[in-house]
């Protein structure tokens, strides 16, 4: 999805030569795009048998949906559950909990 925001609009190949190395091969990246269609994210216009990609779903929109699926996937959708994992894991430092205070607590004015 970063490549193809990037470039608006590509072709497998030009998905490809975007990547850092080494390269995936073709029919990997074919695959994910296809997916990505299906799930909606992606569109193409066909030229024959060629398909040219383009997102159909803003960062923010893609952001949303990932991180709702992240959440109820491994958080059972609770966000004291997940900030809970990343204290403990120590993923947060010191300086990060506190401007997360900052935020909630400017939020909640």
């Amino acid at each position: 999805m970063q490549i193809l925001w990037r470039l608006k609009k590509a072709f497998v190949k030009d998905v490809i030569e975007e990547m850092d190395g080494p390269k995936p091969p073709y029919n990997t990246i074919s695959s994910v795009v296809r997916i990505l269609v299906e799930k909606g994210f992606v569109d193409f216009k066909a030229y024959g048998r060629t398909y040219e990609y383009f997102p159909k779903v803003s960062k923010m929109q893609y952001k949303k949906f990932t991180f709702g699926q992240m959440l109820r996937n491994y958080f059972d959708g609770s966000y004291e559950t997940m900030v809970s994992y990343m204290v403990d894991e120590e993923e947060i430092s010191d300086k990060e909990i506190s401007e997360i205070k900052k935020i909630i607590d400017k939020k909640g004015q």
